[in-house]
């Protein structure tokens, strides 16, 4: 199987490689990975990975920056239905929209803002940051399989991507008010927190999603 961990000048490229080795390994699962900024890459690669770290509308702009990416991920990820998984930054660039320091344009895979964290607690501190209990929606998603009941988890950030539909949601966490972690529509999924630093239940994760079959 070939993975391919898209480089676009944002996002812990090495911790991710080393996270997706580190699961294929202990789930004895043969896997060819690649870090890449080479559209060619993303085409020939059978499950692709978008990590992301920083300001939405920087990386919106970097991932538009690398020739021929955005037709590159349009053609896997949705004409040929190749199994996608964004991680941070990368999860919110589904979104129709990034509302970060002015209104940026993302990808428009799962209809949608990524939105301002504002708990009605103000003795939340913004960014949201450290360990956090997942709590899983309605329905179980592949994604999910194994882990246990309310799950801690890493997180970094001040912004939430809202689905509209809710359906796309698959876990929030409490914070002040109900915070996306996880969306998945199709063949895709992405998760808020970083499995690279959540450990088992990271790793459980990017397991899940190498063996996934959408």
């Amino acid at each position: 199987m070939s993975v391919v961990i898209i480089d676009y000048g944002s996002g812990n490229l090495r911790s991710a490689e080393k996270s997706f080795e580190r699961a294929a390994r202990e789930a004895n699962v043969g896997l060819d990975i690649q870090v890449s900024n080479k559209p060619e890459d993303v085409r020939k690669a059978d499950r692709i990975v978008l990590p992301g770290v920083g300001a939405f509308g920087d990386c919106a702009a970097g991932l538009r920056a690398v020739d021929g990416m955005l037709e590159a991920l349009t053609e896997a990820v949705h004409e040929q239905g190749k199994p996608f998984f964004g991680i941070c930054v990368g999860m919110q660039l589904m979104a129709e929209r990034g509302l970060e320091h002015g209104t940026y344009e993302g990808l428009g895979w799962i209809s949608g803002d990524v939105v301002a964290i504002e708990p009605t607690d103000k003795s939340l501190k913004i960014p949201h940051m450290g360990w956090n209990e997942l709590v899983f929606e309605d329905g179980i998603h592949p994604i999910l399989a194994g882990l246990p009941q309310n799950p801690n988890v890493y997180f970094v950030h001040s912004y939430q991507f809202k689905p509209r539909d809710l359906f796309n949601r698959l876990a929030v966490v409490n914070y002040g008010e109900p915070v996306t972690a996880i969306v998945g529509k199709d063949n895709m999924v992405g998760t808020q927190f970083h499995p690279e630093k959540s450990q088992a239940v990271g790793l459980q994760v990017i397991t899940n999603f190498l063996k996934w079959k959408p």
